[in-house]
């Protein structure tokens, strides 16, 4: 940060009385806090503590980036929203809460997905980038970003009870892909709407990453540049990994072959927050699909979700096999009519549909949207899970 720290208000002295009285921040450290700037990717299960206490500690300016709506799944975790703010944009809700928290600090919610065409603006504006991204396609695009824009880069994931964090900045240290140079295969990646999250989790992981990026912005303390933190949330358990650049990596290394920030495979959720992404492949309409239903000859209905999901709320008549068991269920599904595929919200069923078709099960499309957006157009009685 280069900028001139900007005074404090009488009011401010006050609010960050506790900040003032550490040594380690006082005056200085504070105006330095006041003028900085950071943009926090995902307003979900990390994305929610990270924002609270950054504002809370005063943070100049935030940039709050997520294109979801709330989902009442979304509460178990997610702090800043209540059950009234089911259907809202995660950003609008977000920032009046953070105003209310701090009027002092700038709240900048952009509603939009963080991709190739935003992403390195985005991370310019910022002088730390803090990651609450669900998918790995936008954990590697943000990396990327970070190293070409030189901005550091605090990673945090979790799944089930397990989380991760570290700090990424070449050529100070690594950066995220000299640990994981490529995302893994989706096959690979067991879905976390399946799996699960505690929901205390992404407080405890999300509040580290903010503490983390107190740190970078004051110039304080040792920061986990060159560590990865490890968190078993469920033996209350910490441990540290050593990282070291690669010399190779092709975002940072001698011979760098990535020289812009793009969007690539791999999607992959890291975090429970749900599935995102979604909408490519064979597809159709929630409207598509309701007037293919009142037809002659309607297509066969397949849930692809776990079987508690199923049980909570399902389309009447739809066959359930859930996407872990659709290679060893293959006999089960007909290959003579029309198969329309869905899960919560999109991105299982069309690996599904992916699945089937390369197994020769061609008549099979991807409701778009799904369960989710089939209750938002045309059946709000729809309970989903």
């Amino acid at each position: 940060m280069t900028r001139k720290p900007p005074p404090l208000e009488p009011d401010e002295y006050r609010r960050y009385g506790r900040h003032l009285t550490l040594p380690e921040v006082g005056e200085d450290g504070q105006r330095r806090l006041k003028g900085s700037a950071v943009l926090v990717v995902g307003a979900g299960g990390l994305g929610c503590p990270i924002a609270l206490y950054l504002a809370a500690a005063g943070v100049g300016r935030i940039t709050l980036a997520d294109f979801d709506v709330v989902d009442e799944s979304n509460l178990q975790r997610q702090i800043l929203f209540g059950s009234g703010d089911v259907g809202r944009e995660k950003v609008v809700v977000a920032a009046e809460r953070l105003r209310d928290l701090n009027p002092h600090v700038a709240i900048e919610p952009v509603a939009d997905r963080v991709s190739s065409a935003n992403v390195r603006h985005l991370v310019r504006s910022a002088d730390v980038v803090l990651d609450g991204s669900d998918n790995f396609t936008t954990r590697y695009l943000v990396s990327d970003a970070c190293v070409l824009e030189g901005r550091p880069y605090v990673y945090g994931s979790i799944f089930r009870f397990d989380g991760q964090v570290a700090v990424f900045h070449p050529p100070e240290g690594p950066c995220y892909r000299c640990l994981f140079p490529e995302p893994p295969p989706d096959a690979l990646v067991p879905n976390c709407a399946q799996a699960g999250v505690l929901g205390v989790l992404p407080g405890l992981i999300g509040t580290i990453q903010a503490a983390e990026a107190l740190k970078v912005l004051l110039g304080r303390g040792r920061t986990l540049l060159g560590r990865l933190l490890l968190v078993d949330a469920l033996d209350a358990h910490f441990r540290e990994v050593r990282l070291r650049r690669d010399p190779s990596c092709p975002a940072c290394g001698e011979n760098a072959t990535i020289t812009d920030a793009v969007e690539t495979g791999g999607v992959a959720c890291a975090d429970a927050a749900g599935e995102s992404g979604g909408g490519g492949g064979p597809s159709v309409t929630p409207a598509d699909l309701a007037q293919r239903l009142t037809g002659d000859d309607p297509p066969l209905l397949l849930d692809v979700r776990e079987a508690w999901e199923h049980g909570v709320g399902a389309l009447p008549g739809a066959l359930h096999i859930a996407l872990g068991d659709i290679q060893l269920r293959l006999a089960e599904i007909p290959r003579d009519r029309d198969i329309v595929l869905y899960c919560r919200v999109g991105p299982r069923a069309e690996r599904a549909v992916e699945m089937l078709r390369a197994a020769g099960v061609e008549r099979t499309w991807n409701l778009r949207g799904g369960l989710a957006a089939w209750r938002d157009e045309e059946d709000p009685a729809q309970i989903v899970a």
